[in-house]
């Protein structure tokens, strides 16, 4: 009995099908790209990076960034600190803060480079930064 031609595709696309979804499982099994088996990042660095930390500075107290280090100050007074004269960019205004110049309140810093920029505290200083930073 021969097999007519509707019947022949719908037996083609379930072979189909099937194939694609052993293909799948077999992928999916393995963990694919940024699975636990390859991760893109390590989880370290991840772990480095997302969480916030809070530090308390004292009067004359310096905070330095690394590279990409982010900082926001939540209480007491600060002021920038830059030997390079390119300034801090605070991501909320859109500008630069130059060596001296106030840190307002509650603005994301982004420290650029690992050349010495941070924030001098000028009264006791709630600042929460995530990335690397040593406190002088």
């Amino acid at each position: 009995m021969p097999i007519n031609k509707v019947r022949l595709s719908s037996l083609v696309l379930l072979a189909a099908a099937g194939l694609f979804l052993l293909a799948y499982a077999a992928f999916a099994a393995d963990g694919g790209t940024g699975g636990s088996g390859d991760p893109l990042v390590t989880r370290s660095y991840v772990d480095q990076y997302t969480q916030w930390k809070v530090a308390d500075l004292k009067t004359g107290q310096v905070l330095q960034g690394r590279a990409g280090t982010e900082l926001i100050v939540r209480r007491g007074r600060a002021v920038a600190v830059d030997s390079t004269a390119n300034g801090i960019p605070d991501v909320t205004e859109g500008a630069d803060i130059r060596a001296g110049e106030a840190v307002p309140l509650n603005h994301l810093l982004v420290i650029p480079r690992e050349d010495g920029r941070g924030i001098r505290a000028l009264s006791a200083v709630v600042v929460m930064y995530r990335g690397g930073a040593v406190i002088k």
